[in-house]
């Protein structure tokens, strides 16, 4: 189901998304996972087109059981492996078109883009990444969190540009991707336990020949319990806003 509000006086579109369904068959999972990576690039490029008239478009999301790897992940030789344990633990494994390690996340996370027309050209790619996590660690210490920009040493999907919880685990990790005319940016933030992420990604990780510590990954439900979702998405699209 979508939820989209009239433009914004600056320009943004929002737009709140869930999943279409909620069925645990592989068929259904397969497909929704498919849907929801292919949902950012196609509002990429409406954006790129002006199909979307907006200056900017802010979505957050409710996804499926994913662990989204990266192509450069894709061509290592423990590869099939790696999408084997990510079947075992109950995930659906993608190719992700942006960022440069595996990620896992279900629908106890939120997951946001931020799309932006690049009408004057291409704007610089560290100070977008670092616009968005000044934004993100403001919205966060909003809500009671110790929120910081940096990278946590073991992290995983490791970033300079990581939101974590007292410069101890991670809690937001963003990456970027362009096409001409307009660039994306999208990020997951956990909300509940995270003990199946771990499990999966220490799984995958081996398999792929990857270190990471799995301590450093956290969630907002440990460092603020109790705060209701939508509390926390109204504060994602709050920040976010042009």
């Amino acid at each position: 189901m979508t939820r989209s509000s009239p433009p914004a006086p600056a320009g943004t579109l929002m737009i709140r998304e869930s999943p279409s369904t909620g069925g645990t068959l592989p068929g259904t999972l397969v497909a929704a996972a498919d849907a929801e990576l292919k949902r950012s690039l196609e509002l990429l490029r409406a954006v790129a087109a002006g199909t979307i008239p907006h200056r900017r478009v802010v979505r957050v999301s409710t996804p499926p059981r994913i662990v989204a790897m990266s192509r450069r992940e894709s061509r290592m030789p423990g590869f099939e492996d790696a999408r084997r344990a990510c079947i075992a633990h109950g995930f659906v494994p993608v190719i992700r078109h942006t960022g440069g390690r595996a990620v896992a996340y279900d629908e106890t996370c939120v997951v946001f883009d931020v799309i932006v027309r690049e009408a004057g050209g291409p704007m610089d790619q560290a100070l977008f990444f670092r616009d968005v996590g000044d934004r993100l660690v403001a919205a966060l210490r909003a809500l009671g969190v110790d929120a910081r920009l940096g990278e946590v040493p073991g992290e995983y999907c490791p970033g300079q540009f990581s939101v974590n919880a007292r410069g101890a685990v991670k809690l937001i990790g963003t990456s970027q991707r362009a096409v001409r005319g307009a660039r994306l940016l999208s990020g997951m933030l956990p909300l509940g336990p995270v003990d199946r992420f771990v499990q999966v990604l220490v799984a995958v990780n081996r398999a792929l020949g990857l270190d990471w510590d799995p301590v450093t990954f956290g969630t907002l439900g440990h460092e603020n319990p109790g705060l209701p979702r939508r509390a926390v998405e109204d504060a994602l699209v709050a920040a976010l806003d042009e």
